[in-house]
């Protein structure tokens, strides 16, 4: 068993506290360190790449389309965050090169394509967050078919259908696809890809849907968490010896 010392540090990235708490409890479960970084706290890549072993991107804000070239239509409702996407952006860069352990979920998966040169659709009816009588938020849910051989399927313990969450306005099509991504998970209704990982790092994946709360998607999606923080072990001991 690993001594406190010795728990790797999984910088958690957010845009706020609230949204930071499920992401983090999942570091905390799986034995790492889980290390909140906003964006108010003027930390530079190298700054959490100095201390972290692993990275997750949190859900949240939507990534601006400029940052993908396609900016917004004057109707469009989006919520933004640009002090987010500035520092989020470098930070995945940096991360990537250096071939930093990342788990990016919602605005994560996102992140990444983007970073990696994909762009985001801004238009996946039927994946957003139902909204209930009152006004008040709730997820939908639908089933996706998760790639067998896939690194995701590895580490859950399966490929095949499953049922998740669904609280998502923007997604990404093969059209918007990363050429250096492989799509490991798609939505059977539409297609909308709801995994994505990269084949040229040792641990870098990203998933659609939100496994960090752990009442709306079946428990094996626990292991995503326990994988990352395992990969942070290892980096850490590696950079000791």
């Amino acid at each position: 068993m690993s001594t406190e010392r010795e728990r790797p540090v999984v910088a958690v990235i957010s845009g706020n506290r609230e949204s930071a708490k499920e992401p983090s409890s999942g570091v905390e479960r799986a034995g790492g360190e889980p290390w909140l970084v906003l964006p108010k706290h003027g930390l530079t890549p190298g700054d959490v790449l100095d201390r972290a072993s692993a990275i997750v991107l949190s859900d949240g804000e939507d990534v601006h389309p400029d940052r993908y070239g396609e900016p917004p239509g004057p109707s469009e409702t989006i919520e933004l965050n640009e002090q987010r996407d500035e520092m989020e952006t470098a930070l995945t860069r940096a991360a990537l090169d250096v071939d930093l352990p990342v788990y990016g979920i919602g605005r994560g998966m996102h992140v990444l394509n983007v970073v990696m040169g994909g762009k985001l659709d801004r238009a996946v009816p039927g994946h957003a967050a139902e909204t209930a009588e009152g006004g008040a938020g709730k997820p939908g849910f639908h089933h996706i078919y998760i790639s067998p051989g896939s690194k995701l399927a590895a580490v859950v313990g399966s490929g095949g259908f499953v049922r998740v969450n669904s609280t998502h306005r923007h997604g990404v099509r093969e059209a918007q696809k990363s050429s250096a991504l492989l799509a490991s998970a798609y939505s059977l209704e539409d297609g909308v890809i709801e995994a994505l990982e990269s084949p040229a790092h040792r641990w870098v994946i990203g998933v659609q849907f939100n496994p960090e709360r752990r009442m709306e998607v079946p428990p094996h999606f626990d292991r995503l968490f326990q994988s990352l923080v395992e990969r942070g072990s290892e980096r850490l001991l590696a950079v000791r010896k």
